[in-house]
């Protein structure tokens, strides 16, 4: 008898032992790549943002990004969302975090938490709650005392609450990736000291939080270890980490751009962002993250930055509506699958590049046991070439990359898109006329105010952020004899503004709009 139950005993010790190793994720780094409960890891990553979408939509989106040929989900997690007075959180409806990391864990995917918790995102107010401006000698971004206090508040709390329902990847949840700040490295300099004190600070704070994954900053030319910088835009082939022992990482790929007001349709052909995509794990990239695969809907009026539309859409291979954009989602599908056939050569050995001509090469990536993978790209954006490689000769279109996964055998080029992924088009000629109505708003100039000042008055403090408008009116004679017009010049009209957008009307005409992109001390503008 206790013979059975000391065996019984180490028997159910074993598999417990067991059942924590297998659910364990340890995630650590090297210069390759990272290393996921002991295996390297090369990841295809797709933005989907929670609240831009609703909770019925998830398991779809997150299961069409799958079947995409992506291993990662990636969202912001948007400050002014879930905190919406101090210390009174909201995590509902579009804004239920943990459930939306527990789609993409279901899925059997891996998540990015890009906590910030300023995003930028084009949302309102760059997720920052507006309640915080209101609070005395707060300073946003910079080595202030309020803005930090109140910062590194949320980022606990929303680390405390992933670690309680166990969601890093270090307690066997899908969470592999973590992010502290967003592209600070762009305003930094702006900021002097007090900048660079920040950002060492907010990586210290984030390492801080003991999540038992790696940290990021994007864009962040001083991101201290351990945390990782890494790179955002249209091309990432040619970023290298600030570090040597840092992998290399894409959170932004932006396979199209958001869409503005008045503003012509943004278009990213499939063929630029797969050719992008390819020549950036063609040169030692380990993680790509699409900044939008869905973009989704800005709902309310959680649109920022200037003139943005309630549609997020992006041009990303999932659209606002769900429906599948091609060719890109099925381009990039097959390029996915294309540079899965490469991906352990590609992580276990060293690449040797070849010149194939003056814009075209080929980088080699070969192991003792004869396994060889190349990448043959064409970056003469006008003419297409063929190329001689090991003794055979390929055709290389303009601005792109043949992958062979075996050193011989063409399986995807980046320029070729084959007719099945193609949309069909379709006739217009029984489609209904539309019937459009205009509705007008008494609002502005052309209702009453709703107050009077002998002053300029800041927007944010006048409206509360009820309204994206505030509206300034004045009155002015012009005589016949000013100088403008003896010398036939239009009137010029100064601005001074710290990042806001403008509609001017004169006599209740539109004349002009501008908006300014970055914090400056004074810009100027003309009309």
């Amino acid at each position: 008898m206790g013979k059975l139950f000391c065996s019984s005993c180490c028997l159910l010790f074993f598999l417990l032992l067991c059942f924590e190793l297998g659910s364990a994720g340890n995630v650590t780094y090297d210069a390759r790549s990272l290393i996921v409960d002991g295996h390297r890891k090369l990841l295809i990553s797709a933005s989907i943002h929670y609240p831009r979408s609703v909770p019925a939509m998830w398991p779809g989106l997150v299961q069409t990004a799958k079947e995409g040929g992506v291993d990662v989900i990636e969202t912001y997690v948007f400050w002014n969302g879930h905190e919406i007075a101090p210390s009174v959180y909201n995590f509902e409806g579009r804004f239920d975090l943990v459930k939306f990391v527990k789609t993409v864990q279901q899925a059997g995917m891996y998540c990015i938490l890009r906590i910030g918790p300023f995003v930028a995102a084009e949302w309102n107010y760059g997720g920052v709650p507006v309640w915080l401006h209101y609070i005395p000698g707060t300073v946003f971004r910079t080595d202030n005392e309020n803005f930090k206090f109140y910062m590194q508040r949320f980022m606990t709390y929303i680390v405390d609450l992933m670690k309680k329902e166990k969601l890093f990847a270090s307690q066997g949840g899908p969470i592999i990736l973590s992010q502290v700040e967003n592209e600070y490295g762009y305003y930094e300099q702006g900021y002097g000291e007090g900048g660079k004190r920040y950002a060492q600070w907010a990586a210290k704070m984030a390492v801080a939080q003991n999540t038992g994954v790696p940290w990021i900053m994007c864009q962040q030319y001083d991101a201290p270890d351990p945390v990782i910088d890494t790179c955002n835009g249209f091309y990432c082939d040619a970023f290298k980490p600030t570090a040597p022992h840092r992998p290399k990482i894409w959170t932004e790929n932006w396979p199209g751009w958001f869409q503005l007001f008045g503003a012509p349709n943004p278009h990213r052909p499939a063929e630029d962002v797969a050719f992008a995509v390819a020549r950036f794990f063609q040169k030692g990239g380990t993680v790509n993250n699409y900044y939008m695969y869905h973009g989704g809907t800005n709902f309310g009026r959680t649109a920022g930055g200037p003139f943005i539309t309630t549609s997020y859409d992006y041009e990303a291979p999932i659209d606002e509506y769900v429906y599948l954009i091609l060719p890109k989602w099925g381009h990039l599908k097959e390029l996915h699958r294309a540079i899965k056939l490469c991906e352990n050569l590609l992580l276990t050995s060293n690449p040797v590049n070849i010149s194939l001509g003056p814009s075209q090469e080929a980088d080699v990536y070969a192991d003792a046991s004869g396994g060889c993978a190349a990448f043959l790209a064409n970056t003469d954006d006008k003419n297409d070439v063929t190329v001689s490689f090991r003794n055979a000769s390929y055709h290389l279109p303009a601005w792109s990359v043949s992958i062979l996964p075996d050193c011989k055998t063409e399986v995807y080029n980046s320029a070729e898109v084959p007719e099945d992924l193609k949309p069909s088009v379709q006739s217009s000629k029984d489609s209904k006329t539309l019937n459009w109505e205009v509705f007008v708003e008494k609002a502005g100039i052309w209702a009453e105010a709703d107050l009077v000042k002998s002053s300029l008055e800041d927007h944010v403090n006048v409206t509360k952020d009820a309204s994206d408008y505030l509206w300034y009116t004045t009155s002015i004679t012009v005589s016949e004899d000013e100088k403008f017009l003896k010398q036939g010049r239009s009137p010029v009209l100064m601005i001074d503004s710290k990042g806001h957008a403008v509609h001017v009307f004169v006599n209740g005409q539109l004349q002009g709009f501008y908006f300014f992109w970055f914090l400056q001390k004074q810009v100027h503008s003309c009309f």
